[in-house]
């Protein structure tokens, strides 16, 4: 069983930047595809971005391409989101997951077993 914790959601202008972190315990990430996800109000839970479990390969949601950065660092058994340029349409509840048995796609959450409590993030305009 893995518990992940998330951290670093808050209040942030258009165009600032946030550095999510989904820290695990219980099990080490290290070898786990992992992803990002966001829900926001009335929304259904969608993809942002999603990392190999050794971090050699990287998958981004369109909306979020060349302006969020997922990384690792299987040491500190953490996994990050740096989200930068950021836009009122971000806002959302954001959440980290681990790989389940019925990992297919990234994009799937289906796939996931393992999610953490969420973190909010708020964009202003």
């Amino acid at each position: 069983q893995v518990q992940l914790l998330e951290s670093g959601g808050g209040l942030v202008q258009t165009g600032g930047s946030l550095r999510l972190s989904c820290t695990a315990s219980g099990r080490t990430l290290s070898g786990v595809r992992m992803g990002w996800f966001r829900q926001a109000p009335g929304k259904e839970r969608e993809f942002v971005a999603g990392i190999s479990g050794y971090a050699g390969s990287t998958y981004y949601a369109d909306s979020v391409k060349g302006r969020f950065t997922i990384s690792r660092d299987n040491a500190k058994n953490t996994v990050y989101l740096q989200m930068t340029s950021l836009k009122p349409e971000d806002t959302a509840v954001y959440y980290c997951a681990a790989e389940g048995k019925r990992f297919t796609v990234y994009s799937d959450y289906a796939g996931y077993d393992y999610w953490g409590q969420g973190t909010q993030v708020f964009v202003s305009s």
